[in-house]
């Protein structure tokens, strides 16, 4: 058995070659614009604007990164879309665009330090072999427990470590909540972790609305402390130190406020007029809120010294001694599967008992390094460090493991799939789950189907990589996805998720989806993410994008790897009631082994009758856009009048065919257009003695005033094109600035 002292040994080994790696080629860069010199009595001291929110911390150092300089300094406000920043020398009086960037590894450096406390401490050192070396036996008592609320209130009563297996929607966040209300209704300090902000709000609200239904809510008892971004959705709660300080000191909450608002007045003077005066008076105003929030802060405290359920995450807990000088009866740590092995080691030197709940079928942590102590311990989950997984492998539960094993948020058709294949049957459905989503499945697109396999393998090659990346995209897969958003909308779901392996269609997705549909991207109505951002959240309606198809050789690696499976489980199991499954199923079937999940998903799909065919398009495509119209490929009269028409034209067609006809005559005319550029069809712009422009791509298209894209013209050039033959013209500015940013 591993001393404990090795392992904290190894993991600040692994802590600090992670911190080496993102110190040589990591750093958090956000651009800045509308750079002013403040003529202040603190030298060198300017006032920039970003487009993105800042969230770094007053009093943290930075660096400026201006042209080839980097400058090192210091924040002195920092508040919502502006800042204010104290450097080591001038730029000038005015600033174009900068970069400040915010070292990321400040939390891995307390961890270290942290540990550095624990291993001169026996109980914490102890509790932590615990956590590692599970194999002491279960003392519970097995036979009496009635639900899985009361078993896991049984088993953290009598073992100092329980491990919860809940796979989604079997009601880890139900059941976590009422196991920590009853350990604190018998008088038990709770601590309540995880990874993200929105699980540790997500759980305190359960606790808080469940304590309050039961009229037993005392203000003060159960506290949210940090994660500022959660102070609205939780207000009516009154559970975060901002609700108390409300309640209990309203004159320095008053005060606190007051100040706020003069402030905010003051950064709308100095905005348009970056006067000395305005300026001087900001920062002096700064130094008041100091002054104020030092107050508050001790407030704080004290507010966390007397609450009984205390909630924050993972990073707060090992970088603010209110939390990490403390010992609780109970630490209870959700989403284990994406921490840190060292974060979740941390945890447990806080409390007597422990409960760690998580799901090692989905995404592990994830870190930079490529080192094998990084690998072993930042890049892999507490259930398989631990050993717990070791034993579902070998076919039974570890004696203190608890799986969650009837799931509440799938329809059955969805959930099918991942019971089967991921889950290995040892999880169910809930008799009522069909029924409470029928609502969602009956609607379009594919009303009353749940799961829905969308082929484009006829459609053509529309796979690519971003230029200067391996990232990879699927340009038609976007165009579909897109329609299927629309018909969604229209048939009344609203509440739609859009998923995908890869970061650079995520991106393109997210800049062409907020053109067309605005206000739904903006309240979230709709979410466009990777798979790893969208683990924790659900959808009604999910579309997933594999992406891959011609002209790669093979798919790559996030749908290979290692972790491929999981990634595939979080993409299925975040659906409700309609499951969309975007794929070139000829290039999978092909291309993927049977062993892989995503050939296993498309070979259950196919295997259950879902199939949606390209030949079937005309069928479901019935809601419009005033930006996309879909049309066949053979009619070129609407490309044509938009060619003469336009200002500005861009044609790209790769060189593996010779056009039609009407496709060479529309050439000879508008290549005489002085604002005209071609790629591609060397030989034929040869012949006319006309300039050509280089193209490697696999597919054409054209772009009209750098806002209008045709996709699927001419059609002889599209590499892979079954019948029905399908062109796409959409009007998206961000669509067009992609692709012309390809080109260069």
């Amino acid at each position: 058995m591993t001393s404990t002292s090795k392992y904290i040994k190894e993991w600040q080994t692994a802590l600090q070659q992670e911190i080496n790696y993102l110190k040589k080629f990591s750093s958090s860069r956000i651009a800045l614009f509308n750079g002013q010199f403040l003529q202040t009595a603190e030298d060198y001291t300017y006032y920039f604007e970003s487009i993105a929110f800042v969230k770094i911390p007053i009093g943290s150092s930075v660096v400026l990164h201006w042209g080839t300089a980097k400058i090192n300094g210091r924040i002195l406000s920092s508040d919502g879309k502006s800042l204010i920043v104290q450097i080591d020398k001038t730029i000038g009086d005015h600033v174009t665009e900068a970069f400040v960037s915010h070292d990321p590894w400040e939390l891995l450096e307390q961890l270290m330090i942290r540990f550095d406390t624990i291993k001169e401490n026996k109980t914490k050192v102890s509790r932590i072999s615990r956590l590692m070396n599970p194999s002491m036996l279960a003392k519970h008592p097995q036979e009496i427990s009635k639900n899985h609320v009361h078993e896991l209130s049984l088993r953290s009563k009598y073992n100092p470590v329980t491990f919860v297996w809940g796979p989604p929607g079997t009601g880890k966040t139900y059941t976590l909540a009422r196991v920590a209300l009853q350990k604190y209704w018998k008088g038990k300090r709770i601590l309540l972790l995880s990874q993200s902000n929105q699980a540790v709000d997500v759980l305190m609200k359960e606790i808080t609305s469940t304590a309050k239904s039961k009229d037993r809510f005392k203000l003060g008892d159960i506290l949210r402390y940090g994660g500022n971004g959660g102070e609205v959705e939780l207000a009516e709660e009154k559970i975060t130190t901002s609700a108390l300080l409300d309640e209990k000191d309203k004159g320095l909450a008053l005060q606190k406020q007051e100040l706020l608002d003069e402030k905010n007045k003051l950064k709308k003077d100095l905005a348009r007029s970056f006067s000395s005066r305005d300026s001087q008076s900001l920062l002096t105003m700064e130094e008041q809120l100091a002054r104020v929030m030092e107050k508050i802060r001790k407030r704080e405290l004290q507010f966390v010294k007397k609450a009984m359920v205390v909630g924050t995450t993972l990073a707060k807990a090992a970088t603010d001694a209110t939390i990490y000088e403390d010992n609780y009866d109970l630490v209870l740590l959700d989403e284990a599967s994406m921490a840190y092995v060292p974060q979740i080691a941390f945890a447990a030197s806080l409390g007597k008992r422990m409960i760690v709940c998580g799901d090692f079928k989905q995404l592990p942590p994830i870190a930079a390094s490529r080192s094998e102590a990084v690998n072993k311990w930042l890049k892999e989950d507490i259930f398989n460090a631990s050993g717990v997984a070791d034993s579902v492998a070998s076919g039974k539960l570890h004696q203190h493991l608890l799986l969650l094993n009837e799931q509440r948020r799938m329809h059955p058709s969805i959930s099918s799939f991942t019971n089967k294949h991921i889950y290995h049957s040892l999880v169910t459905d809930h008799p009522t789950v069909a029924r409470s989503r029928k609502a969602i499945t009956e609607k379009a697109p594919f009303p009353m189907e749940a799961n829905i396999l969308m082929d484009t393998s006829g459609f053509g090659h529309y796979s690519g990589f971003e230029k200067g990346t391996k990232s990879r995209t699927n340009l038609f897969h976007i165009l579909i996805a897109l329609q299927l958003m629309a018909e969604a909308w229209k048939s009344g779901i609203k509440s739609i998720g859009y998923v995908t392996p890869y970061r650079a269609q995520s991106e393109l997705m997210d800049a062409v989806a907020s053109e067309l549909f605005p206000k739904q991207m903006a309240d979230n109505s709709f979410l466009v993410a990777t798979v790893h951002r969208f683990q924790g959240s659900e959808r009604d309606m999910i579309i997933f994008d594999s992406t891959e198809g011609y002209p790669h050789e093979r798919p790559g690696m996030l749908l290979l790897g290692k972790d491929s499976e999981r990634l595939l489980n979080v993409a299925v199991t975040r659906s409700k009631g309609k499951f969309i499954h975007i794929a070139n199923c000829d290039f999978l079937r092909k291309r993927v082994g049977r062993d892989k999940a995503v050939r296993k998903l498309v070979e259950h799909q196919l295997a259950e009758n879902l199939l949606v065919k390209e030949a079937e398009i005309g069928t479901w495509v019935k809601a419009s856009h005033p930006y996309v119209k879909w049309q066949h490929a053979r009619n070129v009269k609407d490309i044509s009048q938009d060619i003469k028409h336009a200002k500005t034209v861009c044609i790209v067609m790769p060189e593996n065919s010779n056009p039609p006809i009407e496709w060479l005559q529309l050439l000879d005319h508008v290549a005489e257009y002085p604002k005209c550029k071609i790629y591609g069809q060397a030989k034929w712009a040869k012949t006319r003695g006309a300039k050509s422009l280089p193209y490697d791509g696999g597919f054409p298209f054209v772009i009209i005033d750098e806002q209008i894209v045709w996709i699927g013209h001419p059609l002889q050039l599209v590499p892979g094109a079954k019948p029905p033959s399908i062109a796409v013209r959409m009007e998206s500015k961000q669509l067009a600035a992609y692709l012309l940013k390809q080109l260069s």
